[in-house]
């Protein structure tokens, strides 16, 4: 028996078939999951080397009928089958599922601290994750090349290979990943997005998926997000005495806007969730609309956007200003009708914290301006602004004093600096020979006054404002981060890579 092809003329041709002239069908690993044959109403009827047959309820999509024609690479016979019959059969299996899972959770979040009986890819995947969970991993990549299959955890911001295997174990890695955050195991030809929820012991673990094509097969990247773990204070940050002050100070504001900037992954969210944490109160309501919530804080409205169904940062935004906010914070100013929002808000009587991507703390003034937002308005409600970067963390275990050398104590005396020693991690099994371990913030902060006001509202340059603000005292990123390198915290190279990379 031969596939059909083509049009819906051949389809209404195509042989019907009851799904009882092939019992038993094929079951486990050998069938299609049940997800896959539920959205498509298509369930594998038998295989064998040669040839694979197939029921469809719908004869004419034929989409779905090239798509399983281009998964199996073998001859395919296609057969109609009825919609009520497959919907027998599906509940039947879906029966013996609930019963296999009924000391599960009834939302079935995945346990995965409970490997025990599972298969060989389960185990695998299980493991994977929870040693990225363990170390404290930010992102996860698995990626399949001609000759293997890499895996790499983002450790304190650097990648490092923690696996490498066969590459014939991609596709069931990469299916069973899949699975986990509800996606179609059969499409390898488009981008795909999802989620999947872990726990593991006390944890509640995020992870945002992504799956790419690439030239021999799929990059798939987790981002994680660890739900349970406690946000850091503001003294935690890596921020000097004084500018922990000046944060304070700019968060005790009644109205106005405060604006944490840097590149993605340079702890912004992290620093806003600090700040929050600082100035919560029974007497204050706070809202917050972020993508993803990171961190979950006690006594904050949090709410989470969601682009499929509409909640966007602009339109949530609109909202939740009927909600007699004191304080809001916007996950992200990404365009112009968010930016309009914030700065309306701040106008009227809120305190608006959110994030921009710029270079550094004074360049937020040109990026609002380039929103399309008057430069009135900017000097009006921007109060202060935050650049930070995010650098190693020396090893405490096995830092040792080195001497500078010559281009070190150069690149020191530029800042107005001198060390007869600095430290350097020799590396060892606590931060897995690398030297490093946990990661600290480099920061530079104004706020803003009169004459920056001034400054803002005549069109002056960036250059001349940031002039202005370190002849009062502002301290550069890379003037914040030659201290740490002097203190010990961290290296030269560190610094250079963050800040001057």
């Amino acid at each position: 028996m031969r596939a059909q092809t083509g049009t819906a003329a051949k389809a209404e041709a195509m042989e019907s078939a009851s799904l009882a002239d092939f019992k038993p069908l094929p079951q486990g690993g050998d069938q299609y999951p049940l997800e896959y044959i539920e959205n498509n109403s298509v369930v594998k009827l038998k295989e064998n080397d040669e040839l694979i047959q197939i029921g469809v309820c719908d004869p004419a999509d034929e989409a779905l009928l090239q798509t399983l024609r281009n998964f199996h690479g073998k001859q395919v016979a296609f057969f109609s089958i009825d919609k009520s019959e497959l919907a027998g059969y599906l509940g039947e299996r879906l029966s013996e599922v609930d019963t296999a899972r009924s000391r599960a959770a009834d939302d079935e979040k995945l346990l995965l601290d409970k490997l025990a009986n599972d298969a060989p890819v389960i185990n695998l995947v299980n493991s994977l994750l929870i040693e990225a969970i363990r170390l404290e991993a930010s992102d996860i990549h698995v990626e399949c090349f001609s000759e293997r299959m890499l895996v790499r955890y983002r450790l304190d911001g650097a990648l490092q290979t923690v696996r490498q295997l066969d590459k014939d174990s991609f596709p069931a890695v990469a299916s069973r990943l899949k699975i986990m955050a509800n996606l179609n195991i059969m499409e390898r030809r488009l981008p795909q997005d999802g989620r999947i929820t872990v726990h593991l012991g006390g944890d509640v673990v995020d992870m945002r998926m992504s799956v790419v094509p690439i030239s021999s097969g799929e990059s798939i990247v987790l981002r994680l997000f660890n739900k349970k773990r406690a946000p850091l204070t503001v003294e935690q940050l890596g921020l000097s005495g004084e500018g922990q002050e000046l944060l304070r100070r700019l968060a005790r504001s009644p109205n106005g806007l405060i604006l944490v900037t840097g590149p993605t992954g340079s702890g912004k969210t992290t620093s806003l969730n600090a700040l929050l944490q600082e100035i919560k109160s029974e007497s204050q309501k706070i809202i917050t609309i972020e993508d993803p919530i990171e961190y979950v804080i006690d006594g904050v409205d949090q709410i989470q956007t969601n682009e499929r169904i509409g909640l966007t940062f602009d339109s949530l935004l609109r909202r939740i200003l009927r909600q007699d906010p004191n304080i809001i914070m916007v996950g992200e100013i990404r365009d112009s009708p968010t930016a309009e929002l914030a700065i309306r808000a701040a106008l009227t009587g809120h305190l608006v914290l959110s994030t921009l991507h710029t270079r550094d703390s004074v360049s937020v003034i040109t990026r609002l301006k380039n929103m399309e937002i008057e430069p009135y308005l900017i000097a009006a409600v921007l109060k202060g602004s935050v650049a930070q970067r995010l650098v190693r963390h020396i090893c405490p275990a096995c830092s040792r004093p080195v001497k500078p050398t010559a281009y070190q104590r150069e690149q020191l005396e530029r800042g107005g600096l001198a060390a007869d020693r600095l430290y350097e991690g020799a590396g060892c099994k606590a931060c897995h020979q690398t030297g490093f371990r946990g990661r600290i913030g480099v920061f530079e902060l104004f706020a803003s006054d009169e004459e920056v006001e001034e400054m803002i509202i005549a069109g002056r340059r960036d250059a001349d404002i940031r002039a202005y603000l370190e002849g009062r005292g502002m301290v550069p990123l890379i003037g914040d981060g030659l201290a740490k390198v002097c203190e010990g915290v961290t290296t030269l190279a560190e610094v250079e890579r963050a800040v001057l990379g």
